[in-house]
């Protein structure tokens, strides 16, 4: 039977070589990407909003035409 700790160091050692691999952004570059996502995110927000709002009112228009 294999030993979970073996295969645990083994993972966590193999983890930390590829994390190594990897480029990480920096302050600038992070800070410009959270900028990108708010706006966008802020966009979206509104445009479903928007859409909502405009299917709402629209529904209620249809069913006061049906009373």
């Amino acid at each position: 039977m294999k030993n979970p700790f073996t295969s645990i160091r083994l993972f966590y050692k193999e983890m930390m070589i590829e994390l190594k691999k990897a480029t990480w952004p920096t302050k600038k570059e992070l800070r410009d990407s959270t900028v990108v996502v708010l706006i966008a995110t802020a966009i979206l927000g509104s445009y479903i909003a928007l859409i909502d709002f405009s299917l709402m009112n629209g529904v209620e228009l249809l069913t006061s035409w049906v009373k």
